[in-house]
């Protein structure tokens, strides 16, 4: 074969093979590029599926976020704060931070906040509430107090199903003791279904409040979960579906209460 011939051989064929790179470039890439789009379309997609609702976000992590740090601020002096042992029996945690009272002969009490339940893989999703409650006296002035509430049985919980429950109606309510331990001394209270405790000026104390009503906050439960405050208690919400910020309550739990 002549030189001219072998030069010419070799450049169709090279031509051949360029084009068919292009041809297949044209043909492939595109369509992986597309396969690839829509894997991440559809992850996208799955993990919109999985999350709650979110709306008013912000509200639902300022609540939570308040009540971890009212939490975490009591559990540091272990002199003063709720006893282990104690918390470890609670079925659940309520928390109602900054509970504005306002008085002028009569009195009324108004404040929001969340509650978490202790599951098998640990604290709940936070459910939001409303505490609000009256008094009548010779009262005048303002105050802020926080409210812990320590949920100790099935007939303490019952409560947080209903459209309004009373602390101290429906299910009975004691002063929680403060300490490392709980005395002998302490054991009448642990009949109690529902323990409680207030801050004031710093000041954290067993105090059994009474003529206090709870009621859901469901305009903020179905804004965020998309759920009612009792389906939320009763049937869950994955925490893997909520923001951290939102976590933060439940995650402040763990830290000092695990079974």
């Amino acid at each position: 074969m002549k030189n001219s011939d072998k030069r010419f051989t070799t450049a169709t064929l090279l031509a051949s093979i360029t084009l068919l790179c292009a041809l297949l470039s044209n043909s492939i890439l595109p369509t992986t590029a597309a396969y690839a789009q829509r894997r991440g379309d559809n992850r996208s997609s799955s993990a919109a599926a999985d999350a709650v609702p979110g709306k008013r976000t912000k509200d639902a992590a300022r609540h939570s976020q308040q009540a971890a740090k009212v939490f975490n601020e009591v559990m540091r002096v272990p002199d003063k704060a709720i006893p282990k042992d104690l918390l470890d029996k609670a079925e659940a945690v309520a928390v109602f931070p900054n509970v504005l009272r306002a008085a002028f002969v009569v009195g009324g009490r108004k404040g929001q906040g969340l509650v978490s339940r202790r599951t098998s893989s640990g604290w709940s999703a936070p459910v939001y509430y409303n505490l609000s409650g009256g008094s009548i006296g010779a009262q005048i002035g303002a105050s802020s107090t926080d409210f812990v509430l320590l949920f100790m049985n099935e007939e303490g919980l019952k409560g947080l199903m209903e459209d309004k429950f009373e602390i101290g109606g429906e299910a009975s309510v004691a002063a929680g003791p403060v300490g490392r331990t709980v005395s002998a001394s302490t054991n009448v209270t642990l009949d109690a279904g529902i323990l409680s405790y207030s801050r004031s000026k710093g000041a954290f104390i067993g105090a059994a409040i009474k003529g206090v009503a709870i009621t859901p906050d469901n305009d903020l439960n179905e804004a965020f979960y998309g759920k009612k405050a009792n389906e939320i208690v009763m049937e869950g919400v994955s925490m893997s579906r909520i923001p951290s910020s939102v976590r933060v309550f439940p995650l402040a739990l763990s830290r000092y209460s695990r079974r």
